[in-house]
């Protein structure tokens, strides 16, 4: 049983049109689904993904009115995204400038050209080079040019404070290889260890800093809320339940999301992570080329659409 790499991740904004203005815009990425959180259905869920919303590229919103997060261990601490060559990096870091974004210096970090930047609400997130590993498709009405349009998510990096049991569940119930270490840039005798999952490379990556020396991380605006890795199918789905039961790890049991089947579960330090299958995907209830411009509802919230719509902000 292998994991495929990144799925998607899941973060909070509590500024839902200026939210959905920088991911488009300012990024480029296509929203290919526009729906509402299936527990809360007074909030939207955004995603936003590659041209053909392939599995690993999206990063989704939750539209929350919460307080800024408050930075800290025990959390989900920076999403990558792709893009390919050094020359898109530092077009991305120019283009950034000049739309006020904060960004760090362009610079090498475990071998991947990278420059670090915020969304407005302090979400961390940055731009590297992916060097053509992993999949990743353009769409035609991005305003970033296809040779630099971003591919996909990866690698996703979190903050623990202690890592013996993220590393066991890691790699003796995920499956997680145990890739290489480097030293944390600001604080050089902590190390970030590096897992690898399917085939490897950016898409495939999870990054784990070690950083007792933090309070532990409280959930808001601008920070994640979960991580998701690629499960084939259906069939894998069922087996990776079957296997937290073995190890004893609590969980969701299978929940069906409609656009893809998850599990969630949270590892030692209290994150949370998700399991969820590539299929059938976000064009399972309206065609590819308009997906995302209208809400879309899973049947079993098709009935409530009225007084769904009702409730919701405009996002422009």
């Amino acid at each position: 049983m292998q994991l495929l790499g990144i799925h998607h991740l899941t973060a909070i904004t509590a500024n839902v049109s200026g939210n959905h203005d920088f991911y488009t815009r300012v990024l480029g990425l296509r929203m290919v689904k526009k729906t509402v959180n299936q527990d809360d259905v007074s909030a939207y869920h955004l995603f936003y993904a590659d041209g053909k919303a392939t599995p690993g590229s999206d990063i989704t919103f939750f539209d929350w009115p919460m307080p800024r997060e408050t930075r800290g261990t025990h959390s989900i601490t920076r999403t990558g995204f792709r893009v390919t060559g050094e020359a898109s990096v530092r077009w991305w870091a120019e283009r950034l400038m000049k739309e006020g974004v904060t960004i760090g210096e362009v610079h090498e970090r475990d071998g991947r050209v990278t420059v670090d930047f915020e969304d407005p609400e302090g979400q961390r997130l940055s731009i590297s080079d992916d060097g053509g590993k992993g999949e990743g498709h353009s769409w035609d009405r991005s305003p970033i040019p296809t040779e630099h349009q971003i591919r996909g998510l990866g690698p996703i990096t979190v903050s623990v404070p202690d890592l013996s049991g993220t590393h066991e569940v890691l790699t003796q119930v995920m499956n997680m290889r145990p890739a290489r270490q480097y030293p944390q840039p600001e604080n050089p005798q902590h190390l970030v260890h590096v897992y690898e999952m399917g085939e490897g490379g950016a898409a495939a990556e999870l990054r784990v800093a070690v950083q007792p020396f933090l309070a532990p991380g409280e959930q808001g605006a601008g920070g994640v809320h979960h991580v998701a890795f690629r499960v084939p199918d259906e069939e894998q789905c069922h087996a990776w339940t079957k296997r937290l039961q073995e190890f004893r790890i609590p969980s969701s049991g299978e929940v069906d999301r409609f656009y893809f089947r998850s599990l969630y579960f949270r590892e030692p330090n209290g994150i949370l992570f998700e399991l969820a299958t590539d299929g059938p995907g976000f064009a399972t209830d309206e065609p590819e080329e308009t997906m995302g411009e209208k809400l879309s509802l899973p049947p079993f919230l098709e009935s409530q659409r009225k007084s769904i719509e009702a409730n919701l902000k405009p996002l422009r």
